[in-house]
């Protein structure tokens, strides 16, 4: 398996008016079409040499600290066994209670789920198995206040397991101007080390639950890209922000981390199993603070668009969606069947799908992307006819797998595997 992803592929652009592709890509369309010649569109295919060469970028990025694999942003387990058997990465960061009972029942052995849980069933699940306790999986639940270990004990009343093992969640948010200013997700209420340390004495009080990490996600600068194109401006207030939310973050998660383990010592508990932090766009920078102990990421090993704008790396575009021409509306128009596979988050244009092959194709601005139909503009569409396809590349990674079934695997110039995701388990978490 080549350790390089083919060049065509590389460095595939965000603008909805069209991708901004290197030379060749007119060859890597062709590639495509080869290897995919046999399919029928929609499918959705993930081109291993380019993740396993994402996957050792993440690698080096982390200098030496465990990657936990986080489940959302692959949404594949086939891929997740796969990633997870490589140098680097260890044990699985789930989105939701559901889905990491499901992948312990299923072999996954070390599973932090990112989220706190208020569904009673799976807490009940979760309490009656200790943690899960099967063949060796553990299983550790995410909490910020008193109400979700009021849930927790709950669930445990009618079990007579071992302790549920939880984790701390604290707000990795940067807040300027005395408190008034408040940048980063709207996560944890959990802020200072005062905080942290009080909830952790909540933890300890009850004999149903075992305290064994902290969590603290830092959105605002793993999830921003620092070079947005055409913004100087922009770029400079985000570098700016990263950098200064940075170092207020290293300093108050020491201390979290410190307040922590100084009511574990006191309790005459173990020590914190783990401290995690950062994400894909933050591994270098997080990996450096000494108190963490693991990292999270996972989009990074797909590279949707969302991560086309960093500086400090460049990913290649490992997940690709093809979609059917099936109108001619006019000489200049070309219309695909479906499309409409919009990322979360704000309602902007960063959050559509990109059109990248052939190149020279853009977005309608009025029609955007449709759940039946999306129109595409440009040079290119002249040329394409019907039944001819167009690829495309996601705003974000793992949520593409909820508008398919299966993967194509492509590697060199052809597919070689075709694996289900969640969605073609019959699974849907959220």
């Amino acid at each position: 398996m080549s350790a390089q992803p083919p060049t065509a592929l590389r460095q595939v652009g965000t603008e909805t008016g069209g991708a901004a592709l290197p030379a060749g890509t007119e060859a890597a369309y062709a590639r495509l079409e080869r290897a995919c010649a046999q399919l029928e569109a929609p499918f959705a295919l993930v081109d291993l040499d380019a993740m396993w060469a994402n996957a050792a970028d993440m690698h080096a990025r982390a200098v030496g600290k465990p990657i936990r694999l986080a489940s959302k942003s692959v949404r594949c387990r086939a891929l997740q066994e796969r990633v997870l058997a490589r140098p680097g990465f260890r044990g699985t960061f789930a989105f939701t209670l559901p889905e990491a009972l499901w992948l312990a029942a299923r072999g996954a052995r070390d599973i932090l789920v990112a989220y706190p849980s208020a569904d009673r069933h799976a807490l009940g699940q979760l309490a009656g198995c200790a943690g899960l306790g099967t063949a060796g999986a553990r299983v550790t639940a995410t909490v910020d206040c008193v109400a979700h270990l009021e849930l927790i004990e709950s669930a445990r009343a009618h079990a007579d397991g071992a302790p549920v093992r939880v984790c701390i969640d604290i707000d990795a948010g940067w807040r300027a101007l005395r408190g008034r200013l408040r940048v980063g997700a709207k996560r944890s209420p959990l802020h200072t080390p005062t905080q942290a340390a009080a909830l952790a004495r909540e933890i300890l009080a009850r004999d149903g639950l075992q305290l064994v990490g902290i969590l603290a996600y830092e959105a605002q600068i793993a999830g921003v890209g620092d070079s947005p194109p055409g913004r100087p401006l922009q770029a400079l207030a985000i570098r700016a922000m990263q950098a200064r939310s940075a170092r207020e973050l290293a300093a108050r998660r020491a201390e979290i981390a410190a307040a922590v383990g100084e009511q574990l010592a006191r309790a005459g508990a173990g020590p914190l199993e783990f401290v995690n932090g950062g994400g894909t766009g933050s591994l270098e920078r997080t990996a450096a603070e000494s108190c963490v102990t693991e990292l999270a990421a996972g989009s990074g090993l797909y590279a949707p668009t969302l991560f086309d704008n960093y500086r400090c790396f460049r990913p290649h575009p490992a997940a690709l969606f093809a979609l059917p021409v099936v109108r001619r509306p006019a000489r200049e128009i070309a219309t695909v069947l479906g499309g409409g596979y919009l990322a979360s988050g704000p309602a902007d244009r960063a959050r559509l799908p990109v059109p990248v092959l052939p190149t020279g194709l853009r977005l309608d601005s009025r029609e955007g992307a449709g759940e039946v139909q999306t129109p595409l503009l440009g040079a290119a569409a002249e040329r394409l006819r019907v039944g001819d396809r167009v690829y495309f590349r996601h705003a974000k990674a793992g949520e593409l797998c909820e508008r398919f079934a299966s993967l194509y695997l492509l590697e060199g110039a052809r597919v070689v595997d075709q694996v289900p995701t969640y969605r073609g388990e019959g699974q849907c978490f959220l």
